[in-house]
């Protein structure tokens, strides 16, 4: 199972919310891209970076300090935050980033599809949940869709990857909701990626047994309470 570190930027700064709470924030420090360069150094493989002001907002606000991160790096990097039209997408994977992640629009099955049909294999589906139901424009609000169900719309229409995110667990040290992963493992066909909680190794072995393609890790690792190393080597195969 790969592990992924998070880079959450807001104001071009390194932050963290904590349950998606922008009043709750947490700042990690003020370089995304010097951030990048720590995580590769370290053994990353790819990295999650997360547009905060643009998922608030509705459209990319960072796209500068994405492109130095890009820049900065030669391991892939996958974009979220504000991605909510096809030229939108286009102007992130012009940033740098192999991957673009989908959250709000995918709800639009029209739009969902177009982003299937015109980004392939760069697109990422983002199903944050709150409840079990989806959360949408940067988890200020709360839909009627139920994440799983989403995640098989995903995956009907071509959908490789899906970022799942439980709300009530992220940025709070307590551990994932492995229930809830392993019911979108279990009955969505396509590669989940977890995030939310995950603070120990045994909360990524955990993961990892659910049959999670990979993991995303944030304030665990930007406070030392599990390295990256101890991370990796928990997610790999026994």
């Amino acid at each position: 199972m790969e592990i992924i570190p998070a880079i959450d930027i807001r104001g071009g700064k390194c932050v963290r919310l904590i349950q998606g709470d922008y009043a709750r924030e947490i700042v990690f420090g003020d370089d995304p891209a010097a951030m990048a360069r720590r995580w590769e150094e370290r053994g990353a493989t790819r990295l999650h970076v997360v547009d905060l002001d643009g998922a608030r907002e509705g459209e990319p606000r960072n796209l500068g300090a994405v492109a130095r991160i890009t820049a900065a790096v030669r391991i892939p990097v996958e974009l979220g935050g504000g991605i909510r039209t096809e030229e939108i997408a286009r102007r992130a994977l012009a940033a740098g980033a192999d991957r673009v992640i989908i959250g709000t629009s995918a709800l639009d099955p029209t739009a969902a599809r177009g982003f299937a049909e015109a980004l392939g294999g760069a697109m990422v589906a983002g199903i944050d949940a709150r409840d079990g139901r989806v959360a949408v424009r940067g988890w200020l609000e709360t839909s009627d869709v139920r994440a799983v169900d989403l995640g098989r719309e995903m995956a009907a229409l071509g959908v490789k990857w899906i970022v799942f995110t439980n709300i009530g667990s992220d940025g709070m040290l307590q551990g994932p909701n492995v229930a809830a992963l392993r019911e979108m493992v279990d009955g969505v066909g396509a590669c989940i990626i977890a995030s939310g909680g995950i603070t120990t190794a045994e909360d990524v072995r955990a993961v990892r047994e659910t049959g999670a393609a990979a993991a995303i890790i944030g304030r665990a690792l930007y406070e030392g309470r599990l390295s990256l190393k101890e991370a990796m080597e928990a997610g790999a195969p026994t």
